[in-house]
């Protein structure tokens, strides 16, 4: 008797992990549909060689190392750094709008 209902319980787990793997094939498959109907072309985020675009960017910061790891951290996040080595944060809004805890500015 117990073998029974163990392989009922069994069955029924099964039956509830292809019902929610069908669902999921179903919403990939609208949504690829909704991507062919838009005609959306994306090829993924943009890469950056964060270490050079922080190294170029902290090149004058009187604390080097504090600056590298903020600035990595925030082209990690977003991808982008600003050009110079301080300012132009318009070229990156990402970039502008990070914050610490304390509500300052992280990214230098």
């Amino acid at each position: 008797m117990a073998s029974a209902t163990r392989m009922f319980v069994i069955y029924f787990v099964m039956m509830l992990v292809v019902q929610r793997y069908v669902q999921i094939a179903e919403i990939g498959a609208s949504t690829a549909v909704a991507l062919q109907e838009s005609e959306i072309n994306w090829i993924g985020p943009k890469t950056i060689d964060c270490s050079a675009a922080c190294e170029r960017r902290c090149a004058k910061a009187s604390r080097h190392k504090m600056c590298l790891r903020a600035c990595g951290t925030c082209c990690a996040r977003c991808h982008c750094v600003p050009s110079g080595t301080s300012g132009n944060e318009d070229t990156c809004p990402c970039y502008a709008t990070i914050t610490t805890h304390g509500h300052k500015h992280k990214c230098p």
